[in-house]
């Protein structure tokens, strides 16, 4: 197959766009944790891009895109090392039939492993070794992430070529189940095994720097654009609706969830603004390239509105999603899966004349994504438990976690005399 140059071109920018998402998302998170613990935060997301960075080579790809093992995962040892069957070129040339080099949709899908990762860490902010993050980081990437992009993406049992085809045709056009579902229910399970960090509930645990959250709020939805508009594998009419339809549905997100803040709180907040963004761009991740502009406002407005409000069922049911991990990315991911059976255009969805088959295969794959996940992260969190244990002691937990855990503080004046002389010692 000849290489197509301007695909190429487009692939390896979108692939840029989504790692740019990483730094971004340190900026989010970073800017919503507390100063004494920004630089922990920060580092959580660039631990994953180590890890993941490396792991993905090895054995990432071939588990996801590889020959099926019973529908689950890609043999790990086929292209292990992006080798073997003379699938790659030495030099990388090697394409695939649409023209585009092999070697380039590995670096895409690489970044896509990546941020989801890094999502999960937004909910254990505050009180987790870096080592054990980093051991998490790798055994969950493995056993969930890779299995659950091969399910949906690589011929597995939620794709095209599943069991759930003869109803209709699963749609996740960019990571609804694969990214969000999968990073929400992981964060969920990991705040029940790990617990609650000490004061909470009982003293304000507010951003520390609304500033970042804006601009790392930004950043994500530039990068955005790679996830979304790349994952139309071409640089044509069906990026630009995805690109079009990421814009728009962000846009009714931020409106929708200022309008509940404005109603229940009496102001529209900047955090709040920043929340919404998030919220959108998840919301339209499954969706992008399958629903109208006007069918992405719906979907981007319910989806401010429903993250808005599930924010704070924390407070009410006593769980610590330090960062709104669950309340953004599973309630806006579980939405914008299930919206597809609704507002799938060609005649798939509800309100296009398609009646309820598309709509009960999204539920399904939506299930079928929480089952794994949260089974696959149960069995790897109480394991780290037992074993290395997740928890920072109390006192480095009161006293800051940068300090103890990277000898560093973000600020000049954030700094405990004690830990201080052990990280000299």
């Amino acid at each position: 197959m000849e290489l197509d140059s301007g695909l190429t071109a487009w692939m390896l920018t979108s692939a840029s766009l989504v790692l740019l998402m990483t730094p971004g998302l340190a900026l989010f998170y970073g800017g919503m944790s507390r100063s004494k613990s920004v630089l922990n935060m920060m580092m959580m997301s660039f631990g994953a891009m180590a890890v993941v960075g490396v792991i993905y080579v090895l054995w990432g790809w071939s588990m996801s895109y590889g020959s099926s093992v019973g529908g689950f995962f890609g043999n790990p040892f086929e292209q292990f090392g992006l080798s073997g069957g003379g699938v790659f070129a030495e030099d990388g040339s090697a394409v695939i039939d649409s023209g585009l080099p092999i070697i380039v949709d590995v670096g895409f899908q690489a970044t896509f492993a990546i941020i989801t990762v890094a999502l999960i860490s937004g909910a254990i902010a505050d009180r987790v070794k870096f080592s054990a993050w980093l051991i998490f980081t790798g055994i969950w990437v493995t056993l969930s992430y890779f299995p659950l992009a091969h399910m949906v993406w690589g011929g597995g049992l939620l794709s095209d070529e599943g069991p759930f085809a003869s109803i209709a045709s699963p749609i996740d056009f960019a990571g609804g189940t694969v990214v969000h579902i999968n990073a929400g229910v992981a964060a969920l399970v990991l705040v029940l095994i790990i617990g609650k960090r000490k004061g909470f509930g009982k003293e304000p645990m507010r951003p520390h720097n609304l500033t970042l959250v804006m601009l790392g709020a930004g950043l994500l939805w530039f990068g955005w654009f790679g996830f979304n508009g790349g994952s139309a594998y071409g640089a044509d009419g069906a990026a630009g609706l995805a690109w079009v339809n990421t814009t728009t549905a962000t846009a009714a997100a931020i409106g929708g969830w200022l309008i509940v803040e404005k109603f229940r709180d009496g102001h529209a907040t900047s955090l709040g603004a920043a929340s919404g963004v998030v919220a959108g761009l998840v919301a339209i991740t499954p969706a992008a390239g399958d629903v109208s502009p006007v069918g992405s406002i719906a979907v981007g407005a319910i989806a401010g509105v429903l993250s808005a409000f599930a924010v704070g069922l924390k407070y009410k049911l006593g769980y610590d999603d330090s960062l709104d991990v669950v309340g953004v990315h599973l309630v806006s991911g579980l939405w914008g899966t299930v919206a597809l059976g609704f507002f799938a255009t060609a005649d798939r969805g509800l309100f296009y004349g398609g009646g309820v088959d598309q709509l009960i295969v999204q539920v399904l794959i939506a299930l079928v994504a929480i089952v794994y996940a949260g089974v696959v992260t149960l069995v790897i969190g109480l394991l780290i438990k037992v074993t290395i244990g997740w928890r920072v002691s109390e006192e480095v937990e009161v006293a800051g976690i940068d300090l103890a855990e990277h000898g560093e503080s973000a600020y000049d004046g954030i700094s405990s005399g004690r830990f201080t002389s052990e990280v000299k010692a």
